[in-house]
């Protein structure tokens, strides 16, 4: 997959199958839009072209807003994106003038005249232009002057529920792991290196790698203990992860640490990826230590029941 960061690097396309969004998780509703791209690309005889943006549209529009968190990482996003085999990856800043393009000119200029569309691919709620005027309608309106077609991809639906990011940052952030991990059709996951703490979890047999996220619109999702597998140096483990700010334990801060079952080995300083299998429990207060040893006992038994249920 080649990616390009500016349109002056575009090299010259023919039969070029086009499609854009901001794609952030690549769920399921994407992973349609994306086999579409693919199969026809091929008809096509073409290559596959997906325009994106980094950062996020809204984080430009909106500076002072720090609400929005988002399911990806760019190097997540275009790992997802490579997978679902695009062959193209556009991925453009964001700016001032981007946001006031007409979407005339945008078809004209980028669509037309750098790309070579033969076939747009849209999403059924796609917008694009200047205060978001362009749609799939004046996309078609250019099919016979232009001679491209478009097609358009409609939603994405799970038990009549339509799939969109929002819906899953909105299920991750209130712990719903079993919808999000659903409508991705996958695990959701992040990575953190591993840093030290205060290393209390080993006087009682379950030692944890805290993690830094380096990533500050990452989403997070919300206190309480889950069920993870952990990927060290490209092996998997299960585990189970604490998010929260251990109330049992004074003085601690928020923290996400992760106890790794039947792991030994020295890995600060290292990044590791967490996938976040299944919700146990709240976070709760306990009396003391040993109190919270019975429970984080029977929090490994759980975990690793959701774990080997996958």
């Amino acid at each position: 997959m080649r990616i390009f960061n500016s349109t002056d690097q575009l090299p010259e396309f023919s039969n070029t199958v086009f499609t854009q969004g901001t794609f952030d998780g690549v769920h399921l509703g994407h992973q349609k839009i994306l086999k579409r791209l693919k199969d026809e690309s091929i008809k096509a005889g073409g290559e596959s072209v997906l325009l994106t943006f980094w950062p996020h549209p809204r984080l430009f529009l909106f500076p002072d807003d720090n609400q929005l968190k988002l399911l990806q990482t760019l190097d997540e996003k275009l790992e997802q994106l490579e997978k679902a085999g695009v062959d193209n990856v556009v991925v453009l800043p964001f700016t001032k003038e981007f946001s006031q393009m007409l979407p005339e000119d945008f078809i004209k200029d980028f669509l037309v005249n750098s790309l070579n569309v033969h076939t747009a691919i849209i999403g059924y709620d796609h917008r694009f232009g200047r205060n978001r005027e362009g749609d799939i309608n004046l996309l078609k309106s250019y099919e016979s002057q232009f001679n491209y077609k478009v097609l358009e991809i409609g939603p994405e639906d799970i038990n009549h529920i339509t799939i969109s990011s929002t819906k899953i940052r909105n299920s991750l952030l209130v712990g719903d792991v079993a919808t999000a991990n659903t409508y991705l059709g996958r695990q959701y996951s992040f990575s953190g290196k591993v840093v030290h703490g205060k290393k209390l979890g080993r006087t009682i047999g379950y030692p944890t790698a805290n993690l830094e996220i380096n990533h500050p619109n990452k989403l997070i999702p919300a206190i309480g203990v889950y069920a993870v597998q952990c990927k060290v140096d490209g092996q998997v483990f299960g585990g189970m992860m604490n998010i929260g700010n251990n109330p049992t334990v004074p003085g601690k801060d928020f923290s996400i640490e992760v106890n790794i079952f039947d792991f030994s080995a020295d890995i600060y300083d290292k990044v590791i990826e967490i996938f976040v299998v299944a919700w146990l429990r709240d976070e709760k207060k306990f009396g003391n230590l040993e109190e919270l040893a019975l429970i984080l006992q029977l929090d490994k038994k759980n975990a690793l029941e959701k774990i080997l249920h996958l």
